[in-house]
């Protein structure tokens, strides 16, 4: 019996261990501006507290700095050329993300 509750354990223990963040994967978005739509798309990775990850737009992309998450919060940064952009964002479902910066407010949907 004893076993029978070790193994149960074990197992439980493993898929949590094992669980992926619901941020984890590709996202889009698009912003409309003078110019047209802007289109946007991110690869996130968590791993504990930390975001990693790469933006991806038609003029190229560029990896995430400074990438945190607390919960359902993250936060991160963009350089691009000597200009840094800051972003916050919420999971506000297991297929959203709202991000903000300076420029306004952006919906990710997960893909």
């Amino acid at each position: 019996m004893k076993t029978l509750f070790f193994s149960l354990f074990l197992s439980i223990a493993s898929l949590v261990a094992f669980a992926q963040n619901p941020i984890d994967g590709n996202w889009k978005g698009s912003r409309e501006t003078p110019n047209g739509t802007f289109e946007v798309n991110y690869t996130f990775k968590v791993e504990g507290k930390k975001l990693t990850g790469i933006w991806k737009t038609q003029r190229g992309e560029s990896p995430i700095e400074e990438g945190t998450v607390d919960d359902k919060k993250i936060s991160f940064s963009i350089s691009l050329g000597d200009r840094k952009i800051s972003y916050t964002g919420e999971l506000v479902s297991d297929k959203e993300i709202v991000l903000k910066n300076e420029r306004g407010e952006m919906k990710l949907a997960k893909q």
